[in-house]
């Protein structure tokens, strides 16, 4: 019985499969050839190919079109669509391999999207009007493909196709104005039948492959290079996201071999006018920073040409800039030299060097800066300079004291976060440079009296905000104590209680009883 039903069914394909050569007007290869044989796969893939290209003249008949390749995929037996003419020789799969590249660039370009004029306009909304219908029709017969190539045994055809399928998923999964809920979710569709045809885990796996299954990583980038250069990448919205989103996949060692290819376009993204190229040819930079041997950085002046198109964004005014560019050079400054607080105190003198370069401008900018995201962005990467330093921000400490006392004046409610990373700078700096930190006690101990007292009567701070600054101030006091021996205790017995609140006593009251 499941002989005779495998049969039927057989036959059911085979009907469906010739009515749907017959609609596509490809059985016409069929007139010299007895009616049950079909015709050669890499010859049908070709019509197939031009019936595609020839529609995109005509949008009516596009949706059409796609739908009917889908079901002819669907109705096709593995055995079939994947054999050819010379199969038992390599110019064989050469052959199908390039007809099913072809193929699928057809279907994937039946939703191109369209190209920007210039690199100072995005095309109108409307002119992707028709794209999320179109990418899903295409996604739902690639992932019909995929799954035959899975039942198929196709591996080496599926190496061959899977770098155009990826980038095309790519760049409709994700939440643009070029895709809809729909399109992105059979986007999603085609990138799990991608996963699950190659025995890939994950997208990371699928690009870096492993000891047992290679991955895409270099086919991915092949098809985006074209589109990757200093004068092509702006034409088309989607590809800097795809570029991005591919690299940001790979970790070492996997980079590593692929740099020459990875880091220009980074770096061409990094260096544009508008703020969010620039933020993501930063994050790809910080990336390749973090996952590229340090040797692989030095060699030809990489991390040099790194850093200087780093340190130039940091005349930059955006704050959103700013919070990436600070942490990226701090990872890469200890490729380029060693930190400052690594130094050998016994050896020569210490002499300045990036770090200080870098120190330097932030602090000369802090002082300066009144926008408050800025600000912001400024202090937050502040301390983990002062930890990257170590004794040598003693060259630094009247600019970091003249921006202490500047930024410990200014309310920041309800949260206070400026003052508490303010404070935080404190207690490292007085860890860091305790030597020189006696002199500066007076200045130091009446700035953070005052702040005591502020916070003690504002009313729009949150509890907890205050609390913070009133244990992270007594800690301040306590380490300048330490490093005074004692004098900050000596002049805190002559503060006037009655120009106090019990809230700041009891803070004093904390620090007089430590010792």
């Amino acid at each position: 019985m499941k002989e005779d039903d495998q049969s039927e069914e057989s036959a059911d394909l085979s009907m469906e499969l010739s009515s749907l050569l017959c609609d596509l007007h490809l059985s016409s290869s069929l007139s010299e050839k007895p009616r049950p044989l079909l015709p050669p796969i890499t010859e049908l893939l070709s019509r197939l190919q031009e019936k595609l290209i020839d529609a995109a003249e005509k949008p009516s008949e596009i949706s059409s079109l796609i739908g009917q390749v889908e079901r002819l995929v669907q109705a096709a037996e593995s055995d079939w669509l994947f054999s050819s003419d010379s199969a038992a020789q390599e110019g064989g799969w050469v052959e199908l391999r390039a007809a099913y590249v072809s193929l699928i660039s057809a279907l994937i370009g039946c939703a191109a999207l369209p190209l920007c004029e210039d690199d100072c306009s995005s095309p109108p909304t409307a002119a992707y009007q028709n794209i999320p219908s179109r990418a899903a029709a295409v996604s739902s017969a690639l992932t019909a493909l995929l799954r035959k190539c899975e039942g198929g045994g196709a591996t080496r055809l599926l190496h061959a196709v899977a770098p155009p399928i990826c980038v095309f998923a790519v760049t409709h999964f994700q939440d643009q104005v070029w895709t809809s809920s729909s399109s992105r979710a059979a986007a999603r569709r085609l990138q799990e039948a991608l996963l699950t045809a190659g025995h890939w885990t994950n997208s990371a796996h699928l690009l870096m492959g492993d000891e047992k299954n290679s991955g895409i990583l270099g086919g991915v980038l092949d098809v985006l290079q074209p589109q990757l250069t200093k004068d092509s990448w702006q034409r088309c919205e989607a590809v800097k996201l795809v570029f991005a989103w591919t690299l940001l996949q790979v970790t070492r060692p996997a980079l590593s071999p692929h740099l020459l290819r990875l880091l220009p376009p980074s770096l061409v993204l990094s260096d544009h006018y508008r703020p969010e190229n620039c933020m993501l040819g930063v994050r790809c930079l910080h990336h390749i920073v973090l996952n590229t041997p340090a040797a692989d950085l030095r060699q030809f002046n990489r991390a040099e040409v790194l850093y200087q198109a780093l340190f130039k964004h940091l005349y930059k005014t955006e704050a959103a800039v700013i919070q990436l560019v600070l942490p990226c050079l701090l990872d890469l400054l200890p490729v380029l030299e060693k930190p400052p607080s690594s130094l050998d105190p016994s050896s020569s003198r210490r002499k300045p060097c990036r770090h200080d370069d870098v120190l330097r401008l932030v602090l000369t900018h802090m002082e300066a800066e009144h926008k408050v995201a800025l600000r912001h962005a400024y202090a937050s990467a502040l301390p983990l300079f002062i930890d990257r330093m170590g004794v040598a921000v003693s060259r630094h400490l009247q600019r970091v004291e003249r921006v202490l006392l500047g930024y410990l004046e200014v309310r920041d409610p309800p949260e206070e976060k400026l003052r508490l990373k303010m404070l935080e700078v404190l207690q490292k700096m007085t860890r860091a440079a305790w030597p020189r930190m006696e002199q500066r006690v007076l200045v130091l101990l009446r700035c953070l009296l005052q702040l005591l007292v502020n916070v003690s009567s504002d009313s729009q701070l949150s509890a907890s905000a205050r609390q913070q600054l009133m244990d992270q101030s007594a800690a301040c006091l306590r380490l300048m104590d330490a490093c005074s021996h004692g004098r900050v205790q000596l002049l805190l017995q002559q503060v006037d209680s009655s120009c106090c609140g019990s809230e700041v006593i009891g803070c004093l009251a904390t620090v007089m009883t430590e010792r």
